[in-house]
């Protein structure tokens, strides 16, 4: 039986780069924490701490973010695992 390696994901590199492409992606669309925040009926906080890695975003929270965003995630999810290989 092939056993698969579990990472603590919060602070993995792969999880870095994955907050990195976020917070590139934020810029490119011209928001601000503050205006994504409120896209997504958030306090800015809710922004800072995924972008810093205090907090973890999961599955449809992404989606929601980059929705508001108006990008891709799919797009997001395939470059990051580009940058794996």
């Amino acid at each position: 039986m092939n056993a698969i390696a579990v990472t603590r994901s919060l602070f993995s590199e792969k999880y870095g780069r994955f907050r990195r492409l976020l917070i590139k992606a934020r810029k490119e669309a011209g928001l601000t924490q503050v205006a994504l925040a409120q896209k997504l009926s958030r306090p800015q906080s809710y922004v800072s701490k995924y972008e810093r890695g205090e907090r973890r975003l999961d599955v449809i929270e992404f989606f929601e973010v980059a929705q508001a965003m108006r990008i891709d995630p799919f797009n997001v999810l395939r470059t990051l695992n580009l940058l794996d290989k």
